[in-house]
Order: structure tokens, then C-alpha cells, then sequence
């Protein structure tokens, strides 16, 4: 198996994977009860997702692809985490409940109830 058709694979592999993660996400993101967890899938998708993207785009080897994919990559992680921080201390902030069977709220913030909606 030569060396251009073992990168053609990986990259192929890793663009499924992504679309597989961000599908997930997404299904994730419908599926879920409140907004913590929501989050908690959004985040996950992209840095799995975008990131499985982003590196099969590397395997092109241009000099040019390969600096625009670690702008993105950088980019992202670092927007991402603060974003999904914003967002869950926006929703804190508003006394948002966290309606998870399991929930356990260590901020003592009286986010989880006893009655379930």
C-alpha cells in the first residue's frame, strides 16, 4: 500500500469520525434535558468533531492549508471553552435548573429540584 493511498484512508477515517461526532452532538444537543448537558454535547462536538476535520485536512501537506487548520484549531480552542463558560454562567446567573436524573449541584446554588418537570 503506497504512502499517498494510507493518507487518503486516514483522512477519509477521520472525516467520517468527525461527521460521526458532530452528529452525535447534535443529537446530543435535541435529546438532552437542560442546558449544562447541552452544553456539555455542543462543546464536545466541536472539539472532537471540527478537530477530526481539521486534521484530516492537514494530512494535504500545503504549507498554506496546514497554517489555515492550526489559525482555526487555536481559534476554536480557545473560544469554545470560554463560550460554553459564558453561556452556563448566563443560565447560573438565571437560576436555570438542572433537570438531569442524576443531577448534583456542588455549587449549592439550589439548581436541582425535587420535582422534575
Amino acid at each position: 500500500m503506497s504512502f499517498d493511498l494510507a493518507t487518503s484512508l486516514l483522512a477519509d477515517a477521520l472525516v467520517i469520525f468527525g461527521v460521526f461526532v458532530m452528529t452525535v452532538g447534535v443529537y446530543g444537543m435535541i435529546r438532552l434535558p437542560d442546558t449544562y448537558t447541552r452544553l456539555h454535547a455542543a462543546s464536545k462536538a466541536v472539539v472532537l468533531g471540527v478537530f477530526s476535520l481539521l486534521i484530516a485536512s492537514l494530512v494535504t501537506g500545503d504549507p498554506k492549508i496546514i497554517f489555515r487548520c492550526i489559525l482555526i484549531g487555536g481559534f476554536l480552542a480557545l473560544t469554545t471553552p470560554v463560550a460554553a463558560h459564558v453561556i452556563a454562567r448566563a443560565a447560573y446567573a438565571r437560576g436555570e435548573g438542572m433537570r438531569s436524573p442524576d443531577a448534583v449541584d456542588e455549587s449549592d446554588g439550589g439548581l436541582v429540584s425535587d420535582h422534575q418537570p
